[in-house]
């Protein structure tokens, strides 16, 4: 049982903004929890709505790194159960290890809920695919270079350069830059971008669509300048495309495990 474990902190992920996409587990633990430090610039206080009557809840969107860590400490006692709430998944641009050193150092121990990234929420909201079959198969979760310096050989023109889904975290502010890298790594001027401001969010959700060109403006039109997520892709707006690669997996003439391959007639692949 989670009340006879020792000293123990759960970073727990809380999703990208909609409550009720935490996972099972994760709202769980919240009903069980004796504490719980959120990161209320970014996670809804409703995210706590699960806790108990008895657990102290502390918002820590004016904390520094040590008082966080501070306080994790100080709660995290034998058999109680203290959360630290973040945002989307705590693995991801969560500052997690910064975190868990502390706590090592202090013989805590430290479990991890993840939760769902916004780059999926954004997508999902949008009804559009990260990948689709012979247009793209990667994925590159990343942001642009700002007051963090990025590593070498993990410029935003680098990794434009293989011409696969971007998804781009805490760089709405930086659209001039983004154009100008993806323009250098080749992409076309009217390369389509999707913008999606607190995805999954109640109420507060806004979708821009637009293209390398105009995406700036239309996103200054639309006053987002935070929270934002912003996606390049090949696949954006394959929806409404008359033809599509479909995937093996459900092909009919495919052979996998499951299923063995049905023989198709002429009359019928034409």
């Amino acid at each position: 049982m989670i009340n006879q474990l020792p000293a123990r902190v759960w970073f727990v992920g809380a999703g990208p903004g909609d409550v009720d996409l935490i996972t099972v587990k994760g709202r769980d633990l919240i009903a069980r929890a004796d504490a719980i430090l959120f990161a209320g610039s970014l996670v809804q206080s409703a995210a706590t709505q699960w806790a108990p009557a008895h657990c102290l809840i502390k918002d820590s969107k004016e904390m520094r790194l040590e008082q966080i860590t501070d306080w994790l400490i100080e709660q995290a006692q034998p058999g109680k159960v203290v959360i630290r709430l973040q945002t989307g998944d705590p693995g991801l641009y969560g500052a997690l290890i910064e975190m868990v050193q502390p706590l090592d150092k202090a013989n805590i121990s430290v479990e991890v809920v993840p939760g769902v990234s916004s780059a999926f929420a954004a997508m999902a909201c949008a009804v559009e695919s990260l990948t689709l079959p012979e247009v793209t198969q990667t994925v590159i979760l990343t942001r642009v270079e700002g007051r963090t310096p990025m590593p070498e050989g993990e410029s935003l023109q680098e990794l434009a350069s293989h011409h696969t889904t971007l998804c781009l975290f805490l760089s709405i502010t930086l659209l001039s830059s983004i154009e100008h890298e993806l323009k250098a790594a080749g992409w076309a001027e009217d390369a389509t971008v999707l913008v999606v401001h607190k995805a999954s969010w109640p109420d507060e959700q806004q979708i821009i669509r637009g293209t390398l060109a105009n995406i700036r403006d239309k996103c200054r039109e639309a006053k987002i300048n935070s929270q934002a997520m912003i996606i390049i892709s090949p696949t954006l707006g394959a929806r409404h495309w008359p033809d599509l690669k479909k995937s093996k997996l459900y092909d009919a003439g495919f052979t996998h495990r499951f299923r063995r391959a049905e023989r198709i007639s002429n009359k019928e692949q034409s």
